[in-house]
């Protein structure tokens, strides 16, 4: 499933949301104007990799000293690929601005770094003796979802499920549709985890990310005497403030 559309009406542009989605093209364009070698050096140095905290013996060429932990931030502005980068990148153009207009730009922006660094735990936590660089906003994404589920758990996500070559379209609540993307992301970590392989996805960022969105987002909220409760009509056509029909 592919989501196409948020259904929650926004106040304000999202400027945070806008520059974290340029700076990740940024530094994306960036990795891709590198020689191989330098590429494999730069993300050796940003990208995070557990065993260099947890098993430093088993990171032969490892170009940073452990006691360095800026890998934990930078490796959610780096993405492995252009479909690694349009996904998360979409999932954040669509989800990203509800959130920040609630939270407003300041506490939004720590929010999602916050998310981004307790993902990075988690995953070096699941998998504490890995040498494959772990990096991309997935994480720090993951928690803007959980954040959007318990604000809009209602809300209708408007979806793409392509069929052989037929694109269908349907209407999800957003806590039916995040729900199932959350409940895959533990089983394939479980699985994972008892069959571990080298390389592959970032199950359990995550899933640390969506937790700690989730719990901890809701808090962020502006107050009404900071922001004015939406009135019945203020929603988009054909849905209400919350995003419901």
């Amino acid at each position: 499933m592919i989501p196409i559309r948020s259904t929650v009406p926004t106040r304000f542009p999202p400027f945070v949301t806008w520059t974290l989605i340029a700076i990740n093209c940024i530094v994306f364009l960036f990795q891709t104007g590198m020689p191989p070698s330098e590429l494999a050096e730069f993300l050796y140095d940003f990208a995070l990799i557990p065993a260099r905290y947890f098993h430093p013996g088993a990171v032969v060429d490892s170009y940073i000293d452990p006691s360095v932990y800026t890998p934990f931030v930078t490796m959610m502005f780096l993405h492995a690929g252009w479909l690694h980068l349009i996904f998360n990148m979409w999932t954040l153009w669509l989800f990203g601005p509800a959130v920040e207009d609630r939270m407003g730009h300041g506490r939004y922006l720590a929010f999602y770094l916050a998310c981004g660094i307790v993902a990075s735990l988690a995953q070096a936590a699941a998998d504490p003796y890995s040498t494959i660089p772990a990096l991309g906003a997935s994480g720090a994404i993951a928690g803007v979802l959980g954040c959007y589920m318990r604000l809009f758990p209602l809300a209708q996500v408007i979806v793409l499920v392509p069929i052989l070559f037929l694109p269908l379209f349907f209407e999800l609540y957003a806590f039916i549709f995040i729900g199932i993307w959350f409940v895959v992301q533990v089983i394939e970590g479980t699985v994972a985890s008892l069959a571990p392989s080298e390389g592959g996805v970032a199950w359990w960022a995550h899933v640390g990310g969506f937790l700690i969105g989730f719990v901890f987002g809701p808090l962020l909220q502006r107050s009404t005497r900071r922001y004015r409760v939406y009135q019945p009509d203020e929603g988009e056509l054909g849905f209400d403030p919350f995003g419901r029909r």
